[in-house]
């Protein structure tokens, strides 16, 4: 069912660049409350779901740490981390997540804080063994392949470094988008693994998500963790968390993460 070829990279910052006008709930920055808290110490940010990440797959002072958001711009996680003490370099696909992030940068005198414009699948932007931390919430459902994703994080790591990511199960996929969300029901529609693009034409997109809303592919497992693995990382951490509103949320979780490092 695939139609005319897709670039899901200028689509998907058209998309999120709208979101961020729209209010979007990833897209709200943080307040200047919670920099100053995380100045003092008392901090957390969000992998997964809306539960702050274990504090143990971080370091435990990011005082001078190099810390790389990838996927992560909105003014959330990123002038957190720049005000816990690390140099934080906000990555993203949308321009209008990256002004978030400048904005409370600017706001709060967040020194430490810059941002890059780009694609999660191509980090040349960067040099070799750039970063202590790759910091990668629930994004990579925007991207078709994952393992240039893996790669390029692993190679920006420094030896010993750690990569935290979070991500879909991909059975969330499964079931009929409209009955689920509009009446509750778990009809189960789409084969895995499950593609926007394949999965619908532009014009059948359009009727169920609107015609510019962000493109969506589902990863297996094998893909996302066995990716990692097959890039060189070492698994160090695995947690999951349902999601806040789903009907689904009952009966499976919506969200995993995992914490690896970079052996060296």
């Amino acid at each position: 069912m695939q139609d005319m070829v897709v670039d899901p990279v200028s689509h998907n910052r058209a998309a999120w660049d709208r979101y961020v006008q729209e209010g979007n709930e990833w897209s709200r920055p943080v307040s200047s409350e919670v920099v100053e808290r995380a100045r003092k110490g008392d901090w957390s940010v969000v992998l997964i779901g809306r539960e702050p990440v274990d504090r143990s797959w971080l370091p435990a002072d990011l005082t001078g740490k190099d810390v790389l958001c990838l996927a992560s711009g909105g003014g959330q996680q990123g002038p957190v981390l720049a005000a816990a003490g690390a140099r934080v370099t906000v990555f993203d696909n949308s321009s209008g997540q990256l002004g978030q992030d400048r904005m409370v940068a600017a706001r709060d005198g967040l020194d430490g804080l810059r941002t890059v414009l780009g694609d999660m699948s191509d980090l040349s932007a960067f040099g070799d063994a750039a970063f202590d931390v790759v910091f990668h919430p629930v994004s990579n459902l925007f991207v078709p392949d994952l393992a240039p994703v893996w790669r390029e994080c692993f190679r920006v790591l420094r030896p010993g470094g750690t990569l935290l990511s979070g991500f879909l199960n991909p059975d969330v996929y499964l079931f009929d988008h409209e009955a689920l969300d509009e009446r509750g029901e778990m009809t189960v529609v789409h084969k895995l693994p499950y593609s926007d693009v394949t999965q619908y034409s532009a014009e059948e997109r359009a009727a169920k998500f609107g015609a510019d809303a962000a493109l969506e592919y589902s990863h297996t497992l094998t893909g996302q963790i066995g990716g990692q693995l097959a890039a060189g990382f070492l698994l160090t951490g695995f947690a999951e968390a349902p999601h806040q509103s789903n009907a689904s949320a009952s009966y499976m979780s919506h969200y995993f993460a995992t914490s690896a490092v970079k052996p060296g």
